[in-house]
């Protein structure tokens, strides 16, 4: 029988799938971190002081229903502007890059803080929720309500 052990550099497929994974989450929230910079520098530029966002989904999809601006307690316009904003790349150490208007900017932090915290949110049952930016903290928040079925069954013979 001819076996031959593991050398010490052998890596497993599941340890590299892994040390895939952990880069990619740092890198994600890198470019997370830089998006949301460049963001709320456009929205204090425009002297928004908040933005609203209002997610749904189920069934396998899901979407933005509103986004809504305020500059203090008013409803206003979001700027009619675009940011460069990154996005990393499954595999990959390069960082994409992009120029889009404020609001796609918001949709796809949006939809990159669902995917790294929630991934999946959309399916079954799926989530609903809101995002609320703030700008002069800028921080943002998000409230996730997650549905779930529930069944209870009994059966009795007697």
């Amino acid at each position: 029988m001819n076996h031959t052990e593991p050398t010490a550099d052998f890596v497993s497929p599941s340890d590299r799938w892994q040390q895939q994974e952990r880069e990619y989450a740092r890198i994600t929230q890198d470019v997370l971190l830089a998006n949301k910079a460049a963001l709320f520098d456009a929205l204090a530029a425009a002297g928004i002081t908040m933005v609203l966002v209002n997610f749904d989904g189920c069934g396998d999809s899901g979407q933005i229903e509103r986004v809504e601006a305020k500059t203090g307690g008013d409803d206003c316009a979001l700027p009619d502007v675009e940011i460069e904003t990154a996005a990393a790349r499954w595999g990959s150490a390069t960082i994409g890059r992009r120029t889009q208007p404020v609001r796609e900017a918001i949709e796809t932090i949006v939809y990159d803080i669902l995917s790294q915290s929630h991934d999946g949110w959309e399916n079954n049952d799926g989530a609903y929720g809101d995002f609320t930016f703030d700008v002069s903290e800028r921080t943002i928040t998000l409230d996730y309500n997650e549905r779930h079925m529930e069944s209870d069954y009994s059966q009795h013979v007697l």
